[in-house]
């Protein structure tokens, strides 16, 4: 991670949770300390912390949360069959409380599925669950770090020095346990002195391109500029964005992507234009177990997320509402998706 944003989560001396609380950025820098499954839950569902690898990341340390601070317990033969059940109980209900948050990003699934295999085995292997549990957190979060240092190193082959590339939402450093998906390219080549500049719409409704992408590449001394979302098509059409680079919550078998709300639209403008537009996403995010876009299940957000902003009302009382979180770009309109095993077609993809 770019050594000049801080990082969005971290253990307590206690292993504890503590996260960068990311709804009040760029205004404030603010953390907050996570030590019950209920606080986690609340933070994922409230957006405090986001992105799906962190996502993910957040919830298997969650997990750690279940089974108490003191962690050295007695293997299962001398702490009794029922204590044994209980922790394994406690674990499943958890996994349960925390899957139930955000629908639509799989990694959250697939970390959750990891801890409890991992929870179960300690059980049967008669381990002490609250240590082996931690280690299988810091072993997601490391696979992540090394799957984004990875995913910048194959992107940053598609990015033509001196290019302006455009973005969408927040996939940086903020969003993942290393350097990002999509701005990972960005941030491997500002390494080498050939950062591009980064276009960036502001993401409506809560504005996480503006808030977030923003203020990370700024921290990090990458040139951007930031446009409101209706003008993402004009500014395509002017012809100086070489492509478009998009992370993603849930890659179907088929190729099709799910992403924050307003990536199909910017998709339609790339092709449009003859623009390139690419999803770079860890391959723990491609679901196979999805045929395709249309059974992603889509998150729908309150409407207060709409019609308000930070206590202020935006619209009128009463006022009807559509707020999804996500849409789905069909993978005929992807050129590319980055993953850390290599570059595929997007029908491809693994």
């Amino acid at each position: 991670m770019p050594t000049c944003i801080p990082s969005p989560i971290a253990w307590t001396p206690d292993h504890g949770i503590r996260i960068l609380d990311q709804t009040l950025l760029p205004s404030e820098e603010s953390y907050r300390d996570l030590e019950t499954i209920e606080a986690v839950a609340e933070a994922i569902r409230m957006l405090r912390v986001r992105g799906a690898p962190l996502i993910g990341i957040a919830a298997a340390m969650g997990v750690v949360q279940a089974v108490g601070k003191r962690g050295k317990l007695a293997p299962s033969a001398a702490r009794g069959e029922e204590a044994g059940k209980n922790e394994i109980e406690a674990v499943q209900q958890a996994c349960k409380v925390l899957g139930a948050t955000r629908p639509t990003a799989v990694n959250l699934r697939w970390a959750l599925e990891r801890m409890r295999r991992r929870a179960e085995l300690g059980a049967e292997r008669g381990e002490p669950l609250r240590p082996a549990l931690i280690a299988e957190a810091n072993a997601i979060w490391e696979e992540d770090r090394a799957m984004c240092r990875r995913i910048g190193e194959l992107g940053a082959t598609l990015i033509p020095t001196g290019a302006t590339v455009c973005t969408m939402c927040n996939a940086g450093a903020l969003a993942t346990g290393g350097i990002g998906t999509a701005l990972a390219p960005v941030y491997t080549l500002h390494e080498s002195g050939r950062a591009p500049h980064v276009v960036i719409p502001e993401t409506r409704p809560l504005l996480q391109g503006s808030r977030l992408t923003a203020w990370e590449l700024s921290h990090a001394g990458v040139s951007c500029t930031l446009i409101a979302d209706g003008m993402a098509a004009s500014r395509l059409r002017r012809g100086d964005v070489a492509c478009v680079i998009v992370g993603a919550d849930r890659i179907a078998a088929n190729g099709d992507v799910a992403n924050k709300i307003g990536t199909y639209g910017l998709a339609l403008a790339a092709r449009a234009h003859g623009i390139p537009f690419y999803v770079a996403a860890p391959s723990s995010t491609v679901d196979r177990a999805t045929a395709d876009g249309s059974r992603i299940p889509i998150e729908e957000r309150a409407p207060e997320e709409v019609t308000t902003w930070r206590g202020s009302r935006m619209a009128p009382e009463g006022i009807g509402v559509w707020n999804p979180a996500f849409d789905v770009t069909p993978a005929e309109l992807v050129t590319a998706i980055i993953t850390d095993k290599g570059i595929f077609n997007p029908r491809d993809v693994r």
